[in-house]
């Protein structure tokens, strides 16, 4: 009979109890000595690595940080040198962005880092969120369309690199998971052979978590032998990518530059060249694509200078006055909408540690089961119990030694997936018929149309054109002009274009 053994000894168990206790979360020991040794193992295997003395200040922080942010911020627009827009550059100037994107690429410069921690919950799913099939005739996962773009944008790249130097027109995807995601997510790539993609450029790592706490800062117990803990928040991959070797594998691969950007928005332009090539070309560390409000009521944060400082700010933290400002065109003054869609330098990624404390938290209140600290019994509580500290990714915006911004068309490129089916926006209907329409419109710009049954109506219009075969509708014009495709069509390969464009 195997006898578990603690895995410290008496004297490291007093000096963590000690150390708890000292910093006023001495209650996780609570139920300790009644607990059975696996149970015992169990929570010290936790409390072990948790930081508890860092934890208190982070808590502190954060109280301070939304005491200050119930208070209108001192806000300013975005100076025009950091600002660019897709919206009224000219066709050269885009070109030459993307021709600077691509050259970078095909060196082997570029690389991208997927935030792809959330499950799909609100989506009535519990697998990861990438993993999510919004309808699209193909039946194709976020995932996947992700993947077929990357596939595209290294076939293009290898044009911008002489014939014995192709291999290194390679994109590693780096993947950030969370507990909850990452065996789900890995296995989801497996099954399906990694789209396509070479195993060995797809590098799964896990964001960190926090403990969970009370409204007054004590760490919760979930059951009597573990604690609650939750992720640490998108702006947790500055931490993730220097301890889970990251930072190491960028600079081993040569990699200067990365495209970081959310799971759930389905029309991300993956490692975009023209975002990349503008970012390389004003010699950015950290930069930000944005999108423009739709309405000054819009509930989005707005990239702008925050008390004097390059930032975002909150709906909340605006005022209705300067939310509704605008200048004299007539747009909106503060009008960056931030998409969580950045570009940032190795460089400074590498740096982020020396500047990681005064990196600010924010409080998320969530209903957190709990233990009664007198019965042990679990409670399930029916409103808010405690709160998930978070950092954002934008978090790091004011450290930037040079920061730009880079905006453009939402219909080209900002669908995010958050609510449940048939809520109307931001939802599995919204985003098929968001991708569906910008197929339409890719070959329509390139002289063709789209005829067939739901003709007009791209929640219901059978027609999908594979990131594959086109990244953003470029190289259709010689199978379409002039020609029609009758839906329903899956464009899967170059010679499906050509069998269905008569």
């Amino acid at each position: 009979m195997t006898v578990t053994q603690l895995p410290i000894t008496d004297a490291e168990l007093e000096a963590l109890k000690e150390l708890y206790d000292t910093n006023g979360q001495g209650h996780v020991f609570n139920f300790f000595d009644s607990l059975e040794v696996d149970q015992q193992v169990q929570l010290l295997e936790q409390v072990k690595t948790i930081d508890v003395v860092r934890l208190n200040q982070i808590y502190t922080k954060a109280v301070e940080g939304a005491e200050a942010a119930s208070h209108h911020a001192n806000v300013e627009p975005l100076p025009e040198d950091v600002f660019e827009t897709v919206l009224k550059s000219t066709p050269e100037q885009i070109r030459q962005w993307e021709t600077i994107g691509l050259s970078q690429i095909a060196q082997g410069k570029v690389a991208v880092i997927l935030m792809a921690g959330g499950q799909g919950t609100r989506l009535g799913s519990s697998a990861p969120k990438g993993c999510y099939n919004i309808s699209l005739p193909s039946n194709k996962s976020l995932f996947q369309l992700q993947a077929e773009r990357i596939l595209r944008l290294q076939d293009i790249a290898r044009n911008y690199q002489a014939p014995g130097n192709q291999e290194k027109s390679i994109i590693p995807w780096y993947i950030m998971t969370s507990g909850p995601t990452h065996q789900p997510t890995y296995d989801f790539f497996e099954e399906n052979n990694f789209f396509g993609l070479k195993r060995e450029n797809v590098i799964f790592f896990e964001q960190g978590v926090l403990p969970c706490l009370t409204l007054d800062g004590k760490i919760i117990l979930e059951s009597v032998d573990k604690v609650a803990m939750a992720p640490d928040g998108n702006g947790g991959i500055y931490a993730a990518v220097q301890n889970k070797g990251v930072i190491a594998s960028l600079k081993e691969r040569g990699i200067l530059y990365t495209h970081c950007y959310c799971v759930d928005n389905c029309l991300a332009r993956v490692a975009d060249p023209a975002f990349i090539g503008y970012s390389v070309s004003k010699g950015t560390d950290c930069g930000v694509k944005v999108v423009s409000k739709l309405s000054p009521d819009e509930p989005v944060g707005v990239v702008c200078v925050r008390d004097g400082k390059f930032g975002v700010v909150e709906y909340s933290e605006i005022s209705q006055e300067l939310s509704e400002k605008r200048k004299e065109d007539d747009s909106l003054e503060f009008s960056a909408a931030n998409i969580a869609n950045h570009f940032f330098s190795t460089e400074f990624l590498e740096r982020v540690p020396s500047f990681a404390d005064e990196l600010e938290y924010h409080i998320a209140k969530k209903k957190i089961k709990y233990v009664d600290m007198e019965t042990g019994e679990t409670i399930t509580p029916k409103s808010n119990s405690g709160m998930k500290l978070e950092c954002f990714v934008f978090d790091v915006f004011p450290f930037a030694h040079n920061f730009s911004v880079f905006e453009v068309d939402r219909k080209d490129e900002f669908s995010p997936l958050k609510n449940a089916p048939g809520s109307g926006s931001d939802c599995p209907e919204t985003s098929r018929r968001d991708i569906v329409a910008q197929h339409v419109r890719f070959i329509e710009a390139a002289g063709g149309q789209v005829v067939g049954e739901n003709e007009g109506d791209c929640e219901a219009l059978e027609f999908e054109l594979s990131p594959w075969v086109s990244y953003a509708g470029e190289g259709l014009r010689e199978y379409v002009a002039g020609k029609t495709i009758t839906a329903p069509a899956i464009i899967e390969t170059m010679e499906d274009l050509i069998r269905y464009a008569l």
